[in-house]
C-alpha cells in the first residue's frame, strides 16, 4: 500500500477551494447583500416613521377642522337666537324692550367670541395639514430608495447563482441609486 498518495473527489477541491478564500464573488455579495439589507431595514423604519407622523398630523388636522364646525354651528344657534330676539323686540311692548336689546348684545358679543375661535381652530387645522403635507414629502424618496435597494439584493443573489460579474456591477449601481435617493430623502 502507498502511504503519500491520496486521491482528492470534486467536492473535496471545492470544499478546500473555498475555505482557502477562493470563492471571492460569494463572499463579496454575501457581504453586499447583508449591508443592504441593514441600510435597508433602516430606510424602511424611516419610511414608515414618516409615514406615522404625516398621519398624526392629518388627524390633528381633521379634529381642528371638527372643532371649528362644531364652533360655527355654536355661532350660527346664536345668530338664529339673535334673530329671534330682533323679531320679539318688533313686537314687544315697551316695557320688554329694554330685556331684548340687551339679549340681540349679549349674542353679538358671543357671536364675535366663537368667530374668533372658529377661526383659530381652522388656523390650527391648515397648519396640521401642512405639516403633514411635509412629513409626507420625505417618504416618497424613502420609497424609490428601499425598491432599488430590494432590486440590487436580487440582483447579487443572482449574481451568485450565474456567476455574471457584470450583473453585479448592475446590482451595486441600483444600490447607489438607492443609497443616493435615501440621502435625498434625508435632505428634504
Amino acid at each position: 500500500m502507498s502511504e503519500g498518495f491520496h486521491v482528492h473527489g470534486a467536492h473535496d477541491h471545492a470544499v478546500e477551494h473555498h475555505a482557502q478564500g477562493g470563492d471571492s464573488l460569494g463572499g463579496q455579495v454575501a457581504i453586499f447583500t447583508a449591508l443592504l439589507a441593514s441600510i435597508g431595514a433602516i430606510v424602511s423604519y424611516q419610511g414608515g416613521d414618516t409615514q406615522n407622523q404625516a398621519m398624526l398630523f392629518k388627524n390633528e388636522a381633521v379634529l381642528k377642522k371638527t372643532q371649528a364646525s362644531d364652533q360655527w354651528n355654536y355661532y350660527e344657534a346664536k345668530s338664529n337666537k339673535g334673530h329671534l330676539m330682533e323679531l320679539a323686540l318688533d313686537i314687544a311692548p315697551a316695557n320688554k324692550r329694554d330685556y331684548y336689546k340687551s339679549q340681540i348684545e349679549k349674542y353679538e358679543n358671543d357671536k364675535k367670541e366663537i368667530k374668533v375661535k372658529a377661526e383659530a381652530l381652522e388656523a390650527e387645522s391648515e397648519k396640521a395639514n401642512e405639516e403633514s403635507e411635509h412629513a409626507m414629502h420625505p417618504h416618497h424618496k424613502l420609497a424609490q430608495a428601499m425598491t432599488l435597494i430590494q432590486i440590487a439584493i436580487s440582483l447579487a443573489s443572482i449574481t451568485v447563482l450565474t456567476r455574471k460579474k457584470w450583473l453585479f456591477a448592475v446590482a451595486a449601481a441600483a444600490a447607489a441609486g438607492g443609497l443616493a435617493m435615501w440621502g435625498f430623502a434625508l435632505n428634504a
